[in-house]
């Protein structure tokens, strides 16, 4: 074998060598698997959080309509009672708070 061949057969090897690193690198690693469901379930994730805070937004305008008629609800009740009154008459004995709505109620704008 002369010295052409033994080099022939270097590049040869050298090539091989390279189409196999080439193909190694080429091809879907576990790490790029595990990369891509990350963003898989992130996706899911923020989608998740914008339909939690759809719902959110619906719950407070809910909340906040009901502190409107509870708050309407003491005014009129007021009102009323102040009505009776003038009129020369006694209202009927006002009831107790229940223990869960006083708070509720020691806090309004009326």
């Amino acid at each position: 074998m002369t010295v052409d061949t033994w080099i022939q057969a270097g590049l040869a090897l050298v090539g091989t060598a390279g189409g196999v690193v080439a193909a190694r690198s080429a091809r879907r690693t576990k790490r790029q698997e595990n990369r891509d469901d990350f963003t898989e379930i992130k996706k899911a994730l923020n989608e998740r959080i914008d339909e939690l805070k759809v719902t959110q937004a619906g719950q407070q305008e809910q909340l906040t309509g009901q502190g409107a008629a509870i708050s309407w609800l003491v005014v009129d009740r007021r009102s009323m009672v102040s009505y009776i009154r003038s009129r020369g008459l006694e209202p009927p004995a006002p009831r107790p708070i229940p223990e869960r709505a006083r708070p509720y109620l020691d806090h309004l704008d009326v």
